[in-house]
């Protein structure tokens, strides 16, 4: 259990925009910071953090909360793993009592196999640096690569024992449930004829390279055999589990995301080695597809951080064209590729060893190609003087400048490949029009298709009311977050008699506090709010404002319920999403809020009780339909109440038919 006195000290400390910014590519955007939802796939940024508010909403797919909140959603964390989490990024104290046998097994399928992964990664390593196995074989392997203690430990590289079940049996002593071993891969349990259960380890004798997520949990692991045993698979990686899947992660994101920002660009490399030789000479924003088919999915975390992917290919041209169609795969998410080989017989790993950092970045800087000079001096090498060959090379790559989203890039490709591939730009943009003929049929069909929906939702939307008490509560829950603990100047209305016995609003000047107009009003009133949530948050919100000396939305979000959290971040960051369209630059410039927060309060407290009135009146007539007996007392209080809305309406400048 991590103390409360912790929790606030973590809440004080973490900042939003920081943590976010490990995670996303955020750019400033007024007072706030905007990118592209790390949780949907989108070329247009509707990603928005407020370091005022210490929160963010994702308006693509509607999440939003605190810094908690956010490493709960992508992160998949528990509310103690984000605490904890945050604690170990900004080097916070934190105290927690060991975890018995029983709160293992209470532990939830997702958290216990995280549990297993990390104790993992820890016996591997201690394997490595503390048993006469793990020195001789494991850690002379990584030193003849060239690594040095401190990039061993950095990458947290490890050594499984030679053995059937060293760490099976170990893990087991410790508490872990082999359900947990077998999900994650880690161990390996066949069934005998017998009806017993054989358990065995699955890396038995391989070095271990951990795999660890964008935030530094690990995933699952790569394994490489050190033996010549021809049977066995050079490198071996985790199967595909709940936390593990190999097409979603990148090799090394974990320690290049902060790098990788920073320079903004991405090194996409092949193999483990070659991520650790890169980082240790200090190339550090570099990440590789660990041997798979590089993944949209893996492109777009990538995107996240920025939108220059420089792609590393061995000396060795075989497989080149096959790996080819990786880049179409980046360009169709509309990131900018360069290309950069090495000499023949060289590879990242080899080339980064054997050369200082200086020597290492002046050669890449000087051998990045954009991918069309590289595509089209590669192909052209290929078809030399066969006509067929050449015209299907100007097709190939075509056909990736058709992949491009942006019109001014695509043009500027086929002018530069018309130079390079002596060839007239009109054939060219013929090409390209055949090559997106049917994309543009397909375009066509189906924005007829979501006009067709447009309209049937059109009129069905004519036919919707707004919930206006709803819309009512939820501007009372966004004014009480914002200025609660504001002192304004409020007109107050005071019903009178005037001399001719007609009732009138007067009004009176009255200096309170905006939760303490709110509050006083709505008792005054007998008013309740009528969703349960917006009650429930009300209530907590003119508690905090009436006994804490200074209120934060921060502070307020840390004690809240987890599940109104995203409630509370939808009201705040409502008006941000119009931050997003860049009305200034447009000429338009929104009136602030805060410019005129009594008026706001004041126009939202009468426009409640007007429209509760409503509500009233139709009650009090349906009475009289259903009532055959004496309404005079019915009608006279309808008459009333027609009066006061009469008058609320009048302050409001609003004229009632």
């Amino acid at each position: 259990m991590i103390s409360k006195t912790t929790i606030d000290q973590v809440y004080e400390t973490a900042r939003v925009e920081e943590v976010i910014g490990d995670f996303v590519q955020l750019k400033k955007s007024g007072s706030n910071f905007k990118g592209l939802s790390p949780f949907t796939d989108e070329r247009t940024p509707s990603f928005m953090v407020s370091p005022v508010k210490q929160i963010w909403k994702d308006f693509s797919s509607g999440k939003g909360g605190n810094v908690v909140a956010f490493l709960m959603e992508h992160e998949h964390f528990s509310y103690p793993e984000a605490i904890k989490y945050l604690a170990k990024k900004y080097n916070i104290e934190i105290e927690e009592t060991e975890q018995t046998d029983e709160q293992k097994e209470q532990a939830n399928e997702r958290e216990s196999m995280y549990l297993v992964s990390e104790y993992a990664q820890q016996y591997f390593s201690e394997t490595l640096w503390e048993s006469e196995p793990g020195k001789a074989i494991g850690l002379t392997y990584f030193k003849e690569r060239g690594f040095s203690d401190e990039t061993i430990k950095k990458f947290a590289l490890g050594y499984s024992l030679d053995e059937w079940e060293a760490f099976t049996k170990e893990a087991q002593e410790q508490g872990y449930q082999v359900e947990f071993l077998e999900k994650t891969g880690l161990t390996i349990v066949k069934e005998q004829t017998s009806g017993e259960s054989k358990k065995f380890d699955r890396f038995k004798g391989r070095v271990m390279f951990p795999i660890h997520s964008m935030s530094g949990r690990v995933l699952g692991f790569g394994g490489r055999i050190l033996t010549n045993d021809k049977k066995a698979a050079k490198y071996l990686n985790s199967p595909e589990s709940e936390i593990y899947h190999k097409s979603k992660v990148l090799y090394g994101i974990y320690y290049a995301k902060q790098a990788i920002a920073k320079e903004d660009n991405c090194y996409l490399v092949e193999g483990y080695t070659d991520v650790i030789q890169l980082y240790q000479r200090g190339v550090q924003n570099v990440v590789s597809s660990s041997g798979t088919a590089l993944t949209p999915e893996q492109i777009r975390l990538v995107n996240r951080l920025t939108k220059n992917i420089t792609v590393l290919f061995d000396g060795d041209a075989a497989g080149l064209r096959a790996s080819l169609r990786g880049i179409d795969l980046i360009l169709e998410q509309g990131m900018n590729v360069k290309v950069c080989t090495f000499p023949e017989g060289e590879d990242p790993d080899s080339f980064a060893k054997n050369n200082t950092y200086e020597e290492l970045v002046l050669y890449l800087e000087e051998n990045s190609k954009d991918f069309i000079q590289f595509k089209t001096s590669l192909l052209a090498k290929e078809a030399a003087n066969d006509p067929i060959k050449r015209a299907d090379t100007v097709r190939d790559i075509v056909n990736s400048i058709s992949k491009i989203p942006d019109q001014i890039k695509k043009e500027i490709y086929i002018q530069e490949c018309a130079k390079i591939m002596q060839i007239s730009e009109e054939v060219l943009y013929n090409t390209l029009a055949q090559i997106n003929k049917k994309d543009v049929l397909d375009a066509t069909k189906k924005r007829k298709q979501e006009q067709k929906a447009f309209e049937v939702v059109k009129s069905e939307q004519t036919t919707q009311k707004v919930d206006v008490q709803y819309e009512l509560e939820k501007q009372i829950i966004e004014l009480l977050l914002l200025y609660g603990s504001q002192k304004q100047e409020f007109e107050d209305l005071v019903l009178k008699e005037n001399e001719e016995g007609d009732l009138v609003l007067e009004p009176e000047i009255v200096e309170a506090k905006v939760y303490e107009k709110v509050y006083l009003d709505l008792q005054e009133d007998e008013i309740e709010l009528t969703n349960e949530q917006f009650r429930t948050i009300y209530y907590k919100l003119i508690e905090d404002l009436n006994e804490k000396e200074e209120f934060t939305t921060n502070s307020f979000l840390a004690n809240l319920d987890q599940g109104m959290v995203n409630q509370v971040s939808s009201i705040l960051m409502e008006e941000e999403r119009y931050t997003l369209h860049d009305w200034e630059r447009k000429d338009i410039y929104p009136k602030a809020k805060n410019q005129g927060v009594a008026q706001l309060v004041a126009e939202t407290i009468l426009t409640l009780r007007c429209n509760l009135i409503k509500g009233r009146i139709k009650k009090l007539q349906k009475d009289t339909e259903d009532n055959n007996g004496d309404n005079s007392e019915v009608l006279e209080e309808i008459v009333n109440y027609l009066q006061l809305n009469k008058l609320l309406n009048a302050k409001l400048n609003r004229v009632l038919s």
